[in-house]
């Protein structure tokens, strides 16, 4: 890995601005070819078919081995505890509502202890009141009607195969962003064993689901990235090819042509409308992708010699990735409550029909009626202060401060794994340490590279992280917990792994420099595999005795 290395392969800060100034279309001696262009715009690799035949094939082995991992440690014992625990209470059986009527209904009191048993039928008929978007329950549901709604598999299966496609789609993500098949196999394996990820792909709560898509959105604009940067380069290099001496117009360069329809964004379209789907926190990607994808845009001109490259990539590149992003997701979210729409009884369903407006009467009554639905879910989010032992500032979640105990119990003497007095079965969504406070100080690294050194990569993880995260700090009487920084893990994953990257070295550097690197790496990658070995009993609901237990509390706030 190289992170000083910004938009071209080894452009520094002087070489990006000879490139401003078009010397490379103006030194006669320098052949303008689409493949001369692209290397510029994109370095020697950029696809997986640029690396050497026996390497290819370690593309796409390394995803799949690092998520092998996860769904070994996600699947087995996914059924344990063979309870309703922590947010389950609501999202699981307002999944099986999903099943059985398309939209969330009523529970009577001790619905738990039934649908515990195996029995979800005692479902009421009236509507329910929830403030979350229906993408989440539908993820839920799909494995309640895959294993049955009666057994913890299937209320969990959901969860845990959207966090073992995560590390695949991380790992994937991670060799495109630093052309490493180390450094790619690196953030899957970090992000396989670390606690947090792991305790949230095990349990059914919503926010493994809106990280999941939020992750699939950032790698559809990644591909978009390269693709877009493939077609300025054959593009330019097609002008140029119809000119007498070879070169582009001077006219073509003013502002570049257009780029077409990217198909990659109307896919980052699509996850971000089941992000925002799931939960609406969602929208604050949306806005940070979109602005990151449009500078990728704006970089790209510049660097292929545009000269009027700001107003072009703001009108050839901002405004159809507007289009190609924001409606397609506003399209994808509605779509999302179409059981809603197809329900007669649904919760605010049939509001309009008995409260007309003379401004708003011209649209449809399903359409206002959901409106107001989505208006009193923001006045519940806005006004959520109350108490809760187990609520976390957000300063607190990198270190680590206040995790979420989603379950403990103290089994008796003589039950099943039990043996002692004092036995303790807990599940503890608290993340590995090494990784976590790893990756906090990473983020100093990331932000000198990214302002310093003008690394667009790092810029990248960094908007993932704050769209994730500074949002929360809007709201500081509000409720929150720490399991919500799952939405940006897979990017403090690759804020890790850029720093161990730098520590690893270039190609360019000696091999002892190399060698010193790896092992560093190395040492740390199995302190962190040992650490989540010790930890995993209390991610995991293994019985243990209460003094093991107690040693795993790193911190009195954990208890």
């Amino acid at each position: 890995m190289a992170p000083a290395e910004p938009e071209v392969a080894a452009v520094t800060a002087t070489k990006a601005r000879s490139l401003e100034g078009h010397d490379w279309i103006q030194a006669p001696s320098t052949a303008f070819t689409a493949e001369s262009l692209r290397s510029r715009l994109l370095g020697g690799i950029h696809s997986w078919r640029d690396y050497s035949p026996s390497l290819r094939i370690w593309f796409w082995l390394i995803p799949v081995l690092t998520a092998t991992i996860g769904g070994v440690l996600r699947f087995v014992r996914l059924d344990t505890p063979r309870s309703l625990v922590f947010d389950e209470t609501y999202y699981v059986k307002d999944a099986y509502s999903y099943l059985v009527s398309g939209y969330e209904r009523s529970w009577p009191e001790k619905a738990n202890e039934s649908f515990n048993a195996g029995n979800p039928t005692v479902l009421l008929d009236s509507p329910e009141y929830v403030v979350h978007p229906p993408v989440g329950k539908w993820m839920i549901a799909f494995g309640m009607w895959l294993f049955g709604p009666d057994n913890p598999f299937g209320w969990r299966f959901g969860a845990a195969l959207a966090g073992t496609l995560s590390i695949f789609l991380l790992a994937l993500f991670a060799q495109k962003l630093f052309r490493s098949h180390i450094l790619g196999a690196l953030a899957g394996l970090l992000l396989a064993v670390d606690g947090h990820h792991l305790v949230m792909s095990r349990t059914s709560l919503l926010d493994i689901f809106l990280m999941f898509w939020l992750l699939a959105a950032f790698g559809a604009l990644l591909l978009d990235r390269d693709d877009g940067r493939r077609r300025l380069a054959l593009r330019l290099a097609t002008i140029a090819g119809a000119s007498p001496d070879g070169r582009p117009p001077a006219g073509s360069l003013v502002s570049g042509p257009w780029l077409g329809v990217r198909w990659w964004r109307i896919a980052a379209g699509v996850c971000m409308g089941l992000a925002i789907g799931t939960k609406w926190s969602g929208l604050f990607f949306l806005a940070a992708f979109g602005l990151m994808t449009v500078l990728w845009d704006l970089s790209a001109r510049r660097i292929a010699g545009i000269r009027s490259w700001r107003t072009a990539g703001i009108i050839k590149d901002g405004i159809p990735a507007f289009l190609s992003v924001v409606p397609v997701a506003v399209l994808v979210y509605g779509a999302s409550w179409t059981g809603w729409f197809l329900s007669k009884d649904a919760y605010y369903r049939q509001w309009a029909a008995s409260n007309p407006s003379g401004m708003w009467d011209w649209l449809p009554d399903s359409v206002r009626s959901l409106a107001h639905y989505h208006l009193e879910a923001y006045k519940f989010h806005q006004g959520l202060t109350s108490d809760h032992p187990y609520e976390a500032s957000a300063w607190s979640w990198l270190v680590l401060g206040r995790p979420t105990s989603f379950f403990y119990e103290s089994p008796k003497q003589g039950s099943p794994g039990c043996e002692l007095s004092n036995c303790t079965t807990a599940i503890l969504s608290v993340g590995n340490p090494l990784i976590w406070w790893g990756a906090t100080a990473a983020l100093a690294v990331l932000l000198f590279w990214w302002v310093g050194r003008r690394d667009w990569r790092a810029g990248a993880i960094l908007s993932g992280i704050a769209a994730g995260y500074l949002p929360w700090f809007l709201f500081p009487d509000r409720t929150m917990f720490y399991f919500y920084a799952i939405a940006f893990e897979p990017f403090l994953i690759l804020a890790l792994v850029y720093g161990l990257g730098l520590v690893l070295g270039k190609r360019t550097d000696p091999p002892w420099r190399r060698r010193s690197g790896l092992y560093v790496v190395a040492v740390f990658t199995m302190a962190v595999i040992l650490a989540s070995a010790f930890f995993y009993p209390i991610w995991t609901a293994e019985v243990i005795s209460y003094q093991d237990w107690r040693i795993r509390m790193w911190m009195p706030s954990w208890i």
